[in-house]
Protein backbone atom coordinates (compact mmCIF):
# COMPACT_ATOMS: atom_id res chain seq x y z
CA UNK A 1 0.00 0.00 0.00
CA UNK A 2 1.25 3.34 -0.90
CA UNK A 3 -1.38 5.47 0.35
CA UNK A 4 -4.45 4.90 2.72
CA UNK A 5 -7.24 6.55 0.29
CA UNK A 6 -9.78 6.34 2.47
CA UNK A 7 -8.07 8.15 5.51
CA UNK A 8 -6.67 10.75 3.42
CA UNK A 9 -10.29 11.43 2.04
CA UNK A 10 -11.61 11.97 5.63
CA UNK A 11 -8.79 14.22 6.40
CA UNK A 12 -8.86 16.33 3.60
CA UNK A 13 -12.33 17.32 3.74
CA UNK A 14 -12.37 17.69 7.64
CA UNK A 15 -14.21 15.00 8.63
CA UNK A 16 -12.06 13.57 11.56
CA UNK A 17 -15.20 14.60 14.48
CA UNK A 18 -18.33 13.84 12.08
CA UNK A 19 -16.78 10.46 10.47
CA UNK A 20 -14.82 9.15 13.64
CA UNK A 21 -15.58 5.72 13.33
CA UNK A 22 -15.20 5.56 9.31
CA UNK A 23 -11.77 7.10 10.45
CA UNK A 24 -11.12 4.62 13.12
CA UNK A 25 -12.12 2.10 10.23
CA UNK A 26 -9.82 3.51 8.21
CA UNK A 27 -6.78 3.70 10.63
CA UNK A 28 -7.73 -0.25 11.83
CA UNK A 29 -7.77 -1.30 8.02
CA UNK A 30 -4.90 0.16 6.74
CA UNK A 31 -2.41 2.00 9.03
CA UNK A 32 -0.22 4.58 8.16
CA UNK A 33 3.49 6.17 7.91
CA UNK A 34 5.27 7.03 10.88
CA UNK A 35 8.38 9.08 10.08
CA UNK A 36 11.79 7.75 11.61
CA UNK A 37 14.98 9.21 12.20
CA UNK A 38 18.11 7.84 10.41
CA UNK A 39 18.82 5.34 12.78
CA UNK A 40 15.33 3.69 12.48
CA UNK A 41 13.60 5.64 15.71
CA UNK A 42 10.66 7.03 16.04
CA UNK A 43 9.96 10.91 15.70
CA UNK A 44 7.62 12.46 17.78
CA UNK A 45 5.72 16.06 18.01
CA UNK A 46 5.06 17.90 20.43
CA UNK A 47 1.73 19.13 21.34
CA UNK A 48 1.41 22.80 20.53
CA UNK A 49 -1.22 23.48 23.32
CA UNK A 50 0.67 21.82 26.49
CA UNK A 51 3.89 20.11 25.11
CA UNK A 52 3.05 16.74 25.97
CA UNK A 53 4.77 14.13 23.14
CA UNK A 54 2.14 12.95 20.01
CA UNK A 55 2.91 9.92 17.63
CA UNK A 56 2.45 11.01 14.06
CA UNK A 57 0.74 9.60 11.13
CA UNK A 58 1.22 10.12 7.39
CA UNK A 59 -1.62 8.84 4.80
CA UNK A 60 1.50 8.19 2.42
CA UNK A 61 5.53 8.47 1.92
CA UNK A 62 5.01 11.56 0.20
CA UNK A 63 2.87 13.65 2.50
CA UNK A 64 5.25 12.45 5.28
CA UNK A 65 8.06 13.66 3.21
CA UNK A 66 6.19 17.11 2.37
CA UNK A 67 4.34 17.92 5.74
CA UNK A 68 8.07 16.79 7.56
CA UNK A 69 11.05 16.99 5.48
CA UNK A 70 13.44 17.10 8.65
CA UNK A 71 12.49 13.04 8.84
CA UNK A 72 14.94 10.70 7.36
CA UNK A 73 12.08 8.65 5.93
CA UNK A 74 8.56 6.52 7.02
CA UNK A 75 7.87 3.36 7.91
CA UNK A 76 4.35 1.49 7.27
CA UNK A 77 2.80 0.72 10.68
CA UNK A 78 -0.67 -0.89 11.17
CA UNK A 79 -3.14 -0.44 14.10
CA UNK A 80 -1.33 -3.29 16.26
CA UNK A 81 2.32 -1.89 15.47
CA UNK A 82 1.16 1.54 16.65
CA UNK A 83 -0.64 0.95 19.58
CA UNK A 84 2.80 -1.60 20.48
CA UNK A 85 4.80 1.99 20.06
CA UNK A 86 2.20 3.80 22.43
CA UNK A 87 2.10 0.78 25.40
CA UNK A 88 6.27 1.04 25.08
CA UNK A 89 6.54 4.69 24.97
CA UNK A 90 3.60 6.02 27.10
CA UNK A 91 2.90 7.89 24.03
CA UNK A 92 -1.17 8.16 23.86
CA UNK A 93 -2.13 10.54 21.06
CA UNK A 94 -2.07 9.73 17.73
CA UNK A 95 -1.67 13.12 14.87
CA UNK A 96 -2.83 11.79 11.70
CA UNK A 97 -2.01 13.90 8.73
CA UNK A 98 -2.85 14.00 5.16
CA UNK A 99 -2.07 16.49 2.42
CA UNK A 100 -3.83 19.89 3.45
CA UNK A 101 -5.25 18.57 6.82
CA UNK A 102 -4.78 16.87 10.59
CA UNK A 103 -6.69 15.10 13.37
CA UNK A 104 -5.65 14.06 16.94
CA UNK A 105 -6.56 10.53 18.26
CA UNK A 106 -6.42 9.30 21.04
CA UNK A 107 -4.57 5.87 20.96
CA UNK A 108 -7.55 4.09 22.92
CA UNK A 109 -9.89 4.51 20.85
CA UNK A 110 -7.95 2.41 18.01
CA UNK A 111 -7.37 -0.05 20.77
CA UNK A 112 -11.02 0.01 21.69
CA UNK A 113 -12.02 -0.69 17.56
CA UNK A 114 -9.65 -3.43 17.17
CA UNK A 115 -11.52 -5.18 20.33
CA UNK A 116 -14.46 -5.06 19.01
CA UNK A 117 -13.25 -6.58 15.81
CA UNK A 118 -12.26 -9.43 17.88
CA UNK A 119 -8.73 -8.46 17.29
CA UNK A 120 -5.92 -8.55 20.12
CA UNK A 121 -3.83 -5.55 20.38
CA UNK A 122 -0.62 -7.78 21.42
CA UNK A 123 0.53 -11.59 20.88
CA UNK A 124 3.30 -12.49 18.61
CA UNK A 125 3.81 -9.74 15.85
CA UNK A 126 7.58 -10.16 15.32
CA UNK A 127 9.63 -13.09 15.04
CA UNK A 128 12.82 -12.87 16.32
CA UNK A 129 15.93 -14.85 15.32
CA UNK A 130 19.36 -14.89 16.05
CA UNK A 131 21.23 -13.18 13.13
CA UNK A 132 24.45 -14.17 11.57
CA UNK A 133 24.41 -10.90 8.74
CA UNK A 134 27.69 -9.04 9.14
CA UNK A 135 25.69 -5.75 10.06
CA UNK A 136 24.32 -7.72 13.50
CA UNK A 137 27.70 -8.92 14.54
CA UNK A 138 28.82 -5.48 13.93
CA UNK A 139 26.42 -4.50 16.23
CA UNK A 140 26.80 -6.37 18.38
CA UNK A 141 30.77 -5.80 18.99
CA UNK A 142 30.42 -1.79 18.72
CA UNK A 143 27.85 -2.55 21.83
CA UNK A 144 30.16 -4.48 23.81
CA UNK A 145 32.90 -1.35 23.12
CA UNK A 146 30.06 1.19 23.80
CA UNK A 147 27.61 0.27 26.41
CA UNK A 148 29.53 1.52 29.11
CA UNK A 149 29.00 5.33 27.60
CA UNK A 150 25.67 4.81 28.55
CA UNK A 151 24.87 3.50 32.07
CA UNK A 152 21.19 3.62 31.96
CA UNK A 153 21.00 1.34 28.93
CA UNK A 154 21.87 -2.72 31.19
CA UNK A 155 21.03 -4.89 27.88
CA UNK A 156 20.57 -5.03 24.25
CA UNK A 157 19.34 -8.18 22.31
CA UNK A 158 20.09 -7.62 18.58
CA UNK A 159 18.49 -9.79 16.09
CA UNK A 160 16.44 -10.37 12.89
CA UNK A 161 12.88 -9.88 12.65
CA UNK A 162 10.14 -10.06 10.43
CA UNK A 163 6.83 -8.84 10.85
CA UNK A 164 4.55 -11.65 10.39
CA UNK A 165 1.57 -9.56 9.04
CA UNK A 166 3.51 -8.29 5.91
CA UNK A 167 6.76 -10.08 5.91
CA UNK A 168 9.16 -6.67 6.47
CA UNK A 169 12.54 -8.16 7.56
CA UNK A 170 15.08 -5.58 9.58
CA UNK A 171 17.45 -5.64 12.81
CA UNK A 172 16.31 -5.07 15.54
CA UNK A 173 17.95 -3.65 19.00
CA UNK A 174 16.11 -4.14 21.97
CA UNK A 175 17.77 -1.95 24.07
CA UNK A 176 16.52 -2.59 28.52
CA UNK A 177 16.85 1.16 30.43
CA UNK A 178 16.68 2.12 34.04
CA UNK A 179 15.09 5.29 33.02
CA UNK A 180 11.78 6.51 32.07
CA UNK A 181 10.55 6.30 28.47
CA UNK A 182 11.13 7.17 25.82
CA UNK A 183 14.70 6.77 26.61
CA UNK A 184 17.15 9.60 25.91
CA UNK A 185 19.86 7.14 26.55
CA UNK A 186 18.93 3.73 24.03
CA UNK A 187 18.39 6.72 21.43
CA UNK A 188 21.82 7.90 22.03
CA UNK A 189 23.72 4.89 21.96
CA UNK A 190 21.83 4.03 18.40
CA UNK A 191 22.93 7.47 17.04
CA UNK A 192 26.65 6.48 17.90
CA UNK A 193 26.31 3.51 16.80
CA UNK A 194 24.72 4.05 13.29
CA UNK A 195 26.61 7.40 13.55
CA UNK A 196 30.14 6.12 12.79
CA UNK A 197 30.43 2.93 14.76
CA UNK A 198 28.44 0.43 12.03
CA UNK A 199 28.72 1.38 8.55
CA UNK A 200 25.57 1.08 6.59
CA UNK A 201 26.24 0.32 3.11
CA UNK A 202 24.31 -0.02 0.36
CA UNK A 203 22.23 -3.00 0.61
CA UNK A 204 22.29 -2.94 4.05
CA UNK A 205 19.33 -4.51 6.23
CA UNK A 206 17.20 -1.64 8.02
CA UNK A 207 18.11 -1.07 11.79
CA UNK A 208 15.23 -0.26 14.36
CA UNK A 209 15.34 0.36 18.28
CA UNK A 210 12.86 -0.01 20.91
CA UNK A 211 13.88 0.71 24.13
CA UNK A 212 12.24 -1.40 27.25
CA UNK A 213 12.08 -0.40 30.89
CA UNK A 214 13.54 -3.01 33.33
CA UNK A 215 10.72 -2.82 36.23
CA UNK A 216 7.56 -1.76 33.75
CA UNK A 217 8.55 -4.15 30.60
CA UNK A 218 10.14 -7.39 32.75
CA UNK A 219 8.09 -10.09 31.63
CA UNK A 220 8.80 -8.92 27.62
CA UNK A 221 12.76 -8.40 29.00
CA UNK A 222 12.32 -12.10 30.42
CA UNK A 223 11.31 -13.44 27.08
CA UNK A 224 13.65 -11.98 25.28
CA UNK A 225 16.37 -13.58 27.76
CA UNK A 226 14.95 -16.96 26.31
CA UNK A 227 15.67 -16.56 22.76
CA UNK A 228 19.17 -16.94 22.22
CA UNK A 229 19.36 -13.70 20.51
CA UNK A 230 23.11 -12.17 20.96
CA UNK A 231 23.17 -10.43 23.82
CA UNK A 232 24.89 -7.55 25.31
CA UNK A 233 24.77 -6.85 29.24
CA UNK A 234 26.34 -4.73 31.30
CA UNK A 235 26.66 -4.09 34.97
CA UNK A 236 27.47 -0.08 35.94
CA UNK A 237 28.59 -0.98 39.72
CA UNK A 238 31.63 -3.05 38.32
CA UNK A 239 31.93 -1.86 34.56
CA UNK A 240 32.22 -5.27 33.44
CA UNK A 241 30.38 -5.69 30.44
CA UNK A 242 29.58 -9.60 29.16
CA UNK A 243 28.32 -10.29 25.52
CA UNK A 244 26.24 -13.98 25.40
CA UNK A 245 26.16 -15.12 21.34
CA UNK A 246 25.49 -18.63 19.81
CA UNK A 247 28.73 -18.13 17.46
CA UNK A 248 30.91 -19.00 20.56
CA UNK A 249 28.93 -22.08 21.58
CA UNK A 250 29.76 -23.46 17.85
CA UNK A 251 32.57 -26.15 18.34
CA UNK A 252 35.59 -25.73 17.22
CA UNK A 253 36.96 -27.00 13.99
Amino acid sequence: MTINGALADILDRGAAASESQQLLAALADHGVFVPVQANGSVMFLRNSEDGSPLLPGYVSEACCAERLPQAAGAVHCDALRLLDISQQTGVGVLALHSATNWARVPLPLLSQTLRERGQQAGGQQLKLTWSTHPVAVALRDALARRIRDFPAVRTVWVSHARRMDTGFEHLMLHMAVDEPLPSASAHRLTETLLGGEVVLGEGSPQVAMLALNTTTHAATLAELERMGLDTVRSDPATGRVEVVSQEFDAPRQ
